[in-house]
């Protein structure tokens, strides 16, 4: 497996922060996604998450919780959804609202481009978004590579 990586990370207009990770892979997106579609199993792959409940099925408006290492805990709704293609999840913070896509594209034969973009949007995006942003998004690229290495297993 050969993975390109690409990063990009900017504030955006007023009232957004943004950043994009992406790599590319020959794992079949199937794999890639049965790992995302397991919501349960992400603990087993993702080292930023000790565990994570979900309250139904993976569909949207179903809400789940993350316990990160240290015991914080992170409340999320799934807002979109297309099978084998992406799903979204949002964050409510109150005067913010981070919004994070995570995207399988085909990008040649036998080729995927596995993408995680997170935005920060609302009134306080400006000042929150570089404060928090970064930590949110600083394990991307070993999250990424971890969805993809955990597919491969699964074949």
């Amino acid at each position: 497996m050969i993975s390109l990586d690409k990063t990009f990370e900017a504030p955006g207009a007023s009232g957004m922060w943004e950043y994009e990770y992406s790599a590319e892979t020959a794992v079949a997106p199937e794999a890639l996604w049965r790992c995302w579609s397991d919501v349960e199993s992400w603990p087993e792959w993702n080292e930023g998450l000790d565990e994570i409940e979900i309250d139904g099925p993976f569909e949207v408006g179903t809400s789940f919780t993350m316990t990160l290492p240290g015991g914080d805990t992170v409340r999320m709704r799934l807002v979109e959804i297309e099978p084998g293609e992406l799903f979204t999840d949002e964050m409510d913070g109150g005067d913010f609202t981070v919004v994070t896509e995570h995207r399988l594209e085909p990008v040649g034969e036998g080729w995927t481009r596995v993408v995680y973009r997170t935005e920060i949007i609302g009134d306080a995006a400006d000042t929150v978004g570089p404060e928090i942003g970064p930590e949110i998004t600083a394990d991307f690229p070993d999250i990424v590579a971890a969805l993809i290495k955990t597919a491969q297993a699964l074949g």
